[in-house]
């Protein structure tokens, strides 16, 4: 392997970017995998590969931005590797975001060297992937497919707000990329803004619930010169005018064959899963779409590389490797823990199922009936706020133990009457997996209650800050709610009113087994794992949530059914 380190390629404005080329050994033209990302590109390459072995989520050594992919195996079967330091970031020139050129102009210099053969695709993962849609979008004709696994927002741009905070409620993943040096970025002193801009860093800087997250409000007082994206959702906590469409414009101009997808740990951070999601629906070119399990990926990447090394055998080099002849679709079933495949995201056989909420906290397919006045009256729960305590109150909703083995697969909706005593209040939603349950309830003394320490693994959750609830029905499905979440759309809620919230829950793929039970939680806070308002992984953020105590009350009557929409997928023979 011939290895070219930092060298300078300069745009067509004069920036120079840092690139690393990693090339076969041998005489020859090559077809060429890119990469491109705002990570460090001197930790991606054979230099760490080969002395830190992959290592999974769980250990201490893992690292989120080694994600350019498994140079020697790219090289190895017959590719050059190609890793580039976008501008603004590094090594590199200039400021990120300031062009929107720079890919079509590597690209042009990639197939000027005399070790490329004019053929081009792109790997990586999350900012690696992002970078790949951003590429397509600007239209190089030798860019002939993308594999952005983790694929990034798709309304937005890379760090788009309705991907990464849907339903409108902020998260640190942000924040904790920074701490935990994920991303490169220029740093300055803190200078004067535009009025206008002025004007929202005091609108934030007031604000409680900032106040009580020290090292979110230390991000502020820097007026955005430091972890600029935790600092923009804060002054702007609300999608931009216009960015739906302009999103729906880019996908037209995406006219590449991809292969996206991401994983079932992706819930966490949202953004990697809802970006493949939306990506694989709105653009018209042939695709796939991969839902991989609940572990992240390992560090430094290389997983699913012989299925990258088909693709680009396919489509770079000419070879029927029949990965095109395979249906569209594979995931990972939790539960069964197999591989299935199937013709379309949602699945084509979807069998869309109500599960309501019912007295006793319970989760039935049964609708509510018709009765008294007295069973009108809401489930309630109170949450007092992080600065004075960290016990996460919650409804916790069961069904009966399953008399058959259910499947779930695809995106999951809540539809919620509820009533809150302040103007406004995040709804966190936790769907799970408990069971297997043997146990009987009686009036018998040690029968009453459900086992305390009944297995339970978490699934997927949802959220939606309640005075963002607004739909924009149009583009809404009954299994995901589209909400508008621009500034205009914004309205505290009326204390004491019945509101219908509609809340996106992200997609999963799981097998509740016979004799398990389904269930949804119904919270309002999360806790920081760490002290200091740190977590220890920086994919698994927590969430900005009230600095005042806030009553919440569910309704689940027949005028009010408040239920859960499940994507079941009948089981064949």
């Amino acid at each position: 392997m011939i290895e070219e380190r930092d060298t300078r390629v300069t745009m067509r404005d004069g920036t120079r970017l840092a690139v690393d080329v990693y090339r076969p050994d041998e005489p020859g033209e090559y077809p060429v995998l890119y990469a491109s990302a705002l990570h460090n590109k001197d930790i991606q390459g054979p230099d760490i590969a080969d002395v830190l072995p992959p290592q999974p989520a769980h250990a201490p050594l893992w690292f989120g931005p080694i994600e350019a992919g498994d140079t020697r195996q790219f090289v190895a079967n017959g590719y050059v590797h190609v890793i580039a330091q976008p501008r603004g970031s590094a090594k590199s020139e200039g400021y990120y975001g300031e062009e929107d050129t720079d890919h079509y102009d590597l690209i042009e210099w990639i197939t000027r060297q005399p070790w490329s053969d004019g053929n081009v695709g792109m790997v990586g993962i999350s900012g690696y992937a992002g970078e790949q849609w951003r590429a397509a979008a600007q239209g190089h004709p030798a860019l002939k497919a993308i594999f952005p696994y983790d694929a990034c927002s798709a309304y937005g741009g890379m760090f788009g707000f309705r991907d990464l905070h849907p339903g409108g409620v902020l998260h640190t993943f942000p924040y904790l990329l920074d701490v935990f040096s994920t991303v490169h970025e220029p740093r300055d002193r803190p200078g004067p803004l535009p009025d206008e801009e002025e004007a929202l860093w005091r609108e934030a800087m007031a604000n409680p619930d900032f106040k009580q997250y020290v090292n979110l409000y230390n991000i502020l007082t820097q007026k955005g010169q430091r972890t600029f994206v935790m600092y923009h959702a804060m002054t702007h906590p609300w999608e931009a005018d216009g960015v739906v469409e302009q999103a729906e414009e880019t996908f037209e101009k995406i006219k590449v064959p991809f292969y996206t997808g991401s994983g079932a740990y992706a819930y966490t951070y949202k953004l990697h899963w809802l970006g493949a999601q939306h990506y694989f629906r709105n653009v018209d070119q042939p695709k796939k779409l991969i839902f991989t399990g609940p572990a992240h990926v390992e560090r430094p990447f290389h997983q699913y590389h012989d299925e990258i090394i088909r693709w680009y055998d396919h489509w770079l080099k000419g070879i029927d490797t029949g990965i095109m002849a395979e249906p569209p679709v594979r995931y990972w079933l939790m539960g069964r823990n197999e591989w299935r495949t199937g013709e379309d995201w949602p699945l084509p056989q979807t069998e869309w199922t109500k599960f309501h909420l019912g007295a006793w906290e319970s989760l039935s397919v049964e609708p509510p009936r018709p009765a008294a006045e007295s069973a009108r009256k809401p489930d309630v729960f109170t949450q007092m706020p992080l600065t004075r305590t960290k016990t996460v109150e919650r409804l916790r909703y069961l069904s009966e133990p399953l008399a058959d083995d259910l499947t779930v697969v695809g995106p999951i909706s809540l539809t919620l009457y509820a009533e809150i005593d302040k103007p406004d209040t995040n709804w966190i939603v936790v769907l799970k997996d408990v069971g297997p349950d043997v146990s009987v309830r009686t009036a018998r003394e040690g029968e009453r209650d459900l086992p305390a320490n009944l297995p339970e693994r978490e699934l997927t959750r949802g959220w939606l800050k309640a005075s963002y609830r607004a739909l924009d029905e149009e583009r809404s499905t009954p299994w995901e709610p589209f909400h508008k979440l621009t500034r205009d759309s914004v309205a505290p809620v009326e204390p004491g009113e019945v509101v219908e919230y509609r809340i996106q829950i992200l997609a999963t793929a799981n097998t509740f087994r016979a004799g398990h039970r389904i269930c949804l939680e119904i919270t309002s806070m999360d806790v920081p794992t760490g002290t200091g308002a740190m977590s220890g992984v920086e994919y698994i953020p927590y969430h900005v949530t009230r600095s005042e105590t806030v009553t919440h009350r569910i309704y689940h009557d027949a005028d009010r059914p408040s239920h859960l929409l499940l994507p079941v997928i009948p089981e064949t023979a």
